[in-house]
């Protein structure tokens, strides 16, 4: 893979509970593209992964929410996992966090139950996106206009819905990375 993103710098915004393989296949897929990517989370020194309902990995911790800006980044991944986004969502940091890249026009990637932080964050009013579908009324609740698509683009934000989606969304992340910000999109 070319190293479309070597003047980029992500941020991977999760925490306890995210779902493993849609943390590390982005995180990898953006490193492998030439990014720098930090793992942003709501504790220092480490993380718990999951797979499915069942624990994973341990993942070290960059940054802090506490110790980062929006406008450290180029863009931001959100990863799934049903307990990650729910906890996350209800930190009021991050989700100022989460909206800030969308008040900048910068690339946004979320996948799974990852939007549910855009719901959060009232960055949704109007946007097409996909998600894991226990959460589509929550979504659509938000101003949405959820749709079954393996992967969807509006304007730099770019959605899946389970991680046998990876491979489209990793790409597609990596090409609205790669494009920046979208003056469009500046909510």
């Amino acid at each position: 893979m070319s190293k479309r993103l070597n003047t980029k710098k992500i941020a991977v915004l999760a925490t306890d509970g995210v779902e493993q393989i849609e943390l590390e296949q982005p995180y990898n897929s953006l490193i492998d593209a030439g990014a720098k990517v930090e793992l942003v989370s709501l504790k220092a020194v480490s993380i718990q992964g999951v797979h499915h309902d069942r624990p994973g990995d341990r993942f070290g911790v960059d940054k802090t929410i506490d110790e980062v800006s929006a406008e450290d980044y180029d863009g931001l991944v959100l990863p799934g996992g049903v307990f990650n986004p729910d906890a996350l969502r209800m930190n009021d940091t991050a989700v100022d966090f989460v909206r800030d890249f969308f008040k900048q026009g910068k690339p946004v990637a979320a996948i799974c139950h990852g939007p549910w932080m855009l719901a959060e964050a009232d960055v949704l009013e109007g946007r097409r996106v996909t998600s894991w579908p226990s959460i589509e009324t929550d979504l659509q609740n938000a101003g949405a206009n959820w749709v079954d698509q393996e992967c969807v683009c509006d304007n730099g934000l770019v959605t899946s819905r389970k991680p046998d989606d990876l491979d489209a969304f990793c790409d597609k992340m990596i090409e609205e990375f790669a494009e920046g910000v979208h003056e469009e999109q500046a909510v």
